[in-house]
Formats: C-alpha cells, structure tokens, sequence
C-alpha cells in the first residue's frame, strides 16, 4: 500500500521545547521509531511541518544586519533540507542498509492572486511577548497574532496548486525508495506572467497538509494520513461532552465546525483527499500510527457510500 505520511510539528519540536537541534533530534527519533514498521510493510512518503524552524531562521537572519535577511521561500528550502536530513538519518538507523531514500526539496506553485496575501494567518517562529512583537513588528513590518497566551508572527499561507517534482517523487517511489517531501508544506513559487516565463519564489508558508493531501493526491497514494498529537478528530474538543470521531465521511464532517488554527485544515484536506480520489485519509496520533494505519486508532475518513 503506497502511504503518504504527513508528520505534525510534536514529531518535531513540542511546544514550550527549546528549538535546539538536540531536542528536535530527539523528537524525530521517537518519531522514526514509530514509523520504521510501516516503512517495512508499504511504500512510505513523507511530509513535515516547519513552522517553528522558518520562523528561527527568519528571526536569526534578521538579527544580521551586515546583508539583507533571506527570503522566506529560501528559509523554507533550507528547512525541508535540515528536516529531511534528520528524518531520513534516523529511519536509516532503524532499517536495513540497502533501503534506499531520497528527501527531495519540492517547489509548489501558488496562485499570485490567492486572498491569503492579505489575509497573513500562519503562525511561524517561537512566541513571544506583546512587547517584543510590536518592536519587531515596527522594526521588521511583520505582522503578529495571539497563538494562546503569547505572540506569534503570521505569514500568508495560500493554497497549493501544483507540486513540481512530482514525476521524480514517482521514480523513486517505483524503486522501492522511502521519498521526504513536501516538507513544510513545500516551496511557495509562482510564475511571474500569464504565460509562465518566469518562476520565482514567494514571501510565505504553504499549509503542510494542504500540500501533503494535494502529494497524496497526485502520486496515487492509497492512504492519507496525518500524524499529530491528539488521539483524532473530536467534536466539542475541550468541553466535558468532548468525543471521539473514529469513522465518518466527509459529507458528515462538513456538518461540524473545527478550529481553523489546528484540527480545521486537517479535517478539509483529509475530505478533499477523499472526495478526489475516493481513497481513505485518517488523523491520529503519531504513536499510535500503526493502528490509525489499519484503521484500529485515530479519526478515518472514508468515501461516501
């Protein structure tokens, strides 16, 4: 079974965790640990988030003042490498050493005209303070939001519309490869004129699970899933009355309100998986992976009847 894999920011880096490259080591070997049985018995694509480390780099390369601080688009690129190479590392460690793999730095078209330019709503970076998000937003002309009690910065986040390295992915995956990919929802870029003369890059962050599910979508996975730190999709999550949806479809999801800064993007891509391909997504959590796999854990979606 061909699986696409998307892995949350807690396969990474916890909130509240110090954003140091032994701590996201960690993470991701725990991680790893989980995932190296699927990798035995299916064909295995994986995704990430990234926003905490983008943020990083943007915040570190600010704090240069000799040069202009790198672009958002090239901060994405050197994320999905410093990722990838942990990820791939780790699973090397666990399986057989003629398992080949590939992390593969994925450009993703978006649309110049897409409403999220401005509308900035993604959270990247580590929060901070009210003080310090307005002497960096007068400083820098970022833009700040509440992310719980503290302050984070948002960026656009348009939607995907294309992954061009999806034909290499499809090699890779036809030899028996374990393909990273897509990686903090992929390189935002898009062509400059109507008759795509020109690619360039662009200033924000592409949804990792929009992008993940449109991956799934275009390499004919069998399986979506979206690995987080919850145990899946609930309805009245945080209230007393809180439960659990283990099997649904999209026509019922579509009934339900979810929070647009977490569970909401995975329940939409998950129904856009499904409804395209007539395939099955789930969510669930990442130590329980193998069981939201076999559809024994976590939220699935299946294809209306």
């Amino acid at each position: 079974m061909r699986i696409v894999v998307a892995l949350g920011g807690n396969a990474l880096l916890k909130r509240g965790e110090p954003m140091t490259a032994d701590r996201q080591r960690i993470n991701i070997r725990e991680a790893a640990r989980a995932l190296a049985p699927l990798a035995q018995k299916h064909e295995l694509v994986l995704s990430h988030g990234n926003g905490p480390q983008v943020g990083l780099l943007a915040l570190q390369a600010a704090a240069y003042t000799s040069v202009e601080p790198y672009p958002l688009d090239v901060l994405d690129a050197q994320t999905e490498g410093m990722i990838g190479y942990m990820i791939e590392q780790e699973l090397r460690n666990l399986l057989p050493r003629d398992v080949p793999f590939a992390t593969i730095l994925t450009m993703v078209e978006v649309d110049p005209a897409d409403p999220a330019f401005t509308h900035p709503s993604k959270f990247v970076g580590p929060p901070c303070t009210r003080a310090d998000a307005d002497r960096v937003a007068a400083e820098k002309g970022w833009s700040f939001h509440l992310d719980g009690a503290l302050w984070r910065r948002v960026v656009p986040s348009p939607r995907p519309r294309r992954i061009f390295e999806i034909r290499p992915i499809c090699w890779l995956l036809e030899r028996g490869a374990i393909v990273i990919c897509t990686g903090g929802g992929g390189i935002p870029v898009m062509y400059e004129t109507e008759n795509e003369s020109r690619l360039t890059g662009v200033e924000a962050v592409i949804d990792k699970d929009f992008a993940s599910g449109l991956l799934a979508e275009e390499i004919r996975a069998d399986l979506f899933v979206m690995a987080t730190d919850v145990n899946g999709v609930y309805l009245d999550w945080g209230d007393a009355s809180a439960r659990l949806i283990r099997k649904t479809t999209p026509k019922e999801l579509c009934r339900h309100a979810f929070p647009a800064g977490s569970m909401g993007p995975k329940v939409e891509a998950a129904c856009t998986f499904v409804e395209k391909t007539g395939k099955s997504a789930a969510i669930g959590a990442l130590s329980d992976i193998e069981a939201v796999v076999e559809g024994s854990a976590g939220t699935v979606v299946l294809p209306d009847a």
